[in-house]
């Protein structure tokens, strides 16, 4: 998802800096919707949701239109990773996916030609989540708390001392976790 609000983002740049020959700013639509843009429309009161699409359809089309379509593919592909934890079928699956795949497709905007291509050379491992429900999020915590601490350190002299440190940084004991009593 991420990366879908990243290339919605370059879309919305991109465009106004075309059209206005400035980057946005207080006043211009676009610049003031951001931050709604970027929040998912599941978790949106319909009293924000409902304006922001009719303030993007009343935008000059130039602007307005790739920021909505920009804006539709990120939420096709948030319906298509909110079937995780839901053990779907397949078809739904692939009926989501290739609903996402054409709105990138039809858009023409090479930011979501780029988030299109990401996501097909991610596929075996989204599909992975989707069905199994899991994650590297673990590990990949542990592995920022271990660069943490590496950092905090000013780097080890010695690697046994630096062993020890990330250790103990990554026990759940040392964390907090448990309690030793």
């Amino acid at each position: 998802m991420q990366l879908a609000n990243q290339a919605l983002t370059e879309v919305r740049r991109r465009v106004t800096l075309q059209v206005r020959g400035r980057r946005g700013r207080k006043g211009n639509r676009e610049w003031e919707l951001r931050n709604r843009l970027t929040r998912s429309a599941a978790r949106m009161h319909e009293q924000h949701l409902d304006p922001m699409i009719d303030d993007l359809r009343a935008l000059p089309a130039v602007i307005g239109t790739p920021i909505l379509a920009a804006w539709n593919a990120k939420e096709d592909l948030l319906d298509l990773l909110a079937l995780a934890r839901t053990h779907p079928d397949r078809a739904t699956i692939w009926a989501r996916l290739s609903r996402f795949y054409e709105r990138c497709a039809a858009s023409g905007l090479p930011e979501l030609e780029r988030l299109a291509g990401t996501v097909s050379a991610w596929w075996p491992e989204i599909l992975a989540f989707l069905d199994t429900d899991i994650t590297n999020a673990g590990s990949e915590g542990t592995n920022r708390v271990i660069k943490t601490v590496a950092r905090d350190a000013y780097g080890f002299r010695n690697p046994a001392s630096q062993r020890l440190r990330t250790r103990c940084a990554t026990t759940r004991k040392a964390r907090g976790c448990l309690n030793p009593a």
